[in-house]
């Protein structure tokens, strides 16, 4: 059974992608200023509904409205709107506001929504593009370049029938289009291209043959391995490169949020008063 530790920190972890900005772009694009926001947009009854309401209940629906065209997300959150507000006043002509159990919740929203602010404003806010280019810059410093090599191979099922394309390909045939013809692996199709691959990521023998040759070379020898026997050609040696910005600065982000989030909880609970009073979670730690 999970700790409650564990449990807490996939909480956090699962909050903190709700929070990332990424995430919360489609909510900012409903709403784009404070004038927009008071736009009317509905009246029902006494109760009108405005395009903060708009963008709100984006934000609890934005799993559901990704599956939804975008020209058809504002009429059916509107629609969600005026059902929510007819229901909401009926709730009030009921005097269900004033029961102890729509209370309660209203005191846990209120604390949701209070936290939800706290980290827009001290976390989410605090992690600008200066702040995710410098921890890229850091974490590229320190990248070690791997050599890769771009290779084709033909795999075929004897050493005979790998000695024959060798042979083949002395009297200068081509490797590719021997691929095409003789080769039993699946990127035989594609004239055997198994793209750019660094050490680690092939089996040892034929990682030990690839890693031998010069761009350009081909195998003179059959390679064995337990797929069978490959016939081997390296077309470019060349060091890795580490990622681009633009393909990480979407995870940089999401990292540091977590990393600010956490150490944002552990200074609050520096500076708190805490006891806990319910003996099962006590004890769960």
């Amino acid at each position: 059974m999970p700790s409650r530790s564990r449990v807490s920190a996939a909480l956090s972890a699962a909050f903190l992608l709700l929070a990332t900005p990424s995430v919360m772009a489609p909510v900012s694009a409903l709403a784009q200023d404070a004038a927009a926001e008071n736009n009317v947009l509905a009246k029902v009854g006494d109760g009108v509904i405005r395009e903060s309401d708009l963008a709100f209940m984006a934000e609890d629906f934005l799993a559901e409205l990704r599956r939804v065209p975008e020209d058809q997300r504002r009429p059916i959150l509107v629609s969600a709107l005026i059902d929510m507000l007819l229901m909401s006043q009926a709730a009030e002509s009921q005097g269900l506001a004033e029961s102890d159990a729509f209370k309660t919740r209203m005191n846990f929203l209120k604390m949701r929504a209070l936290r939800d602010a706290y980290v827009q404003e001290n976390i989410a806010g605090a992690i600008d593009e200066a702040a995710i280019k410098a921890r890229y810059d850091k974490d590229t410093a320190d990248f070690e370049a791997s050599e890769e090599l771009k290779a084709r191979h033909i795999l075929v099922k004897t050493e005979d029938e790998a000695k024959d394309i060798i042979k083949q390909l002395e009297d200068g045939a081509d490797f590719a289009e021997l691929a095409k013809e003789k080769s039993t692996g699946p990127s035989g199709p594609n004239g055997g291209d198994l793209g750019f691959f660094t050490k680690g990521r092939m089996v040892k023998e034929f990682e030990d043959a690839a890693f031998q040759l010069a761009a350009g070379e081909y195998t003179k020898e059959p390679v064995k391995t337990q797929f069978g026997w490959h016939v081997i050609k390296v077309e470019e040696r060349r060091k890795q490169e580490p990622p681009a910005f633009d393909q990480v600065k979407d995870r940089i982000r999401e990292t540091l949020m977590r990393e600010k989030y956490i150490e944002s909880v552990a200074k609050l609970k520096e500076d708190a008063t805490i006891e806990r009073l319910d003996e099962a979670a006590k004890k769960s730690e």
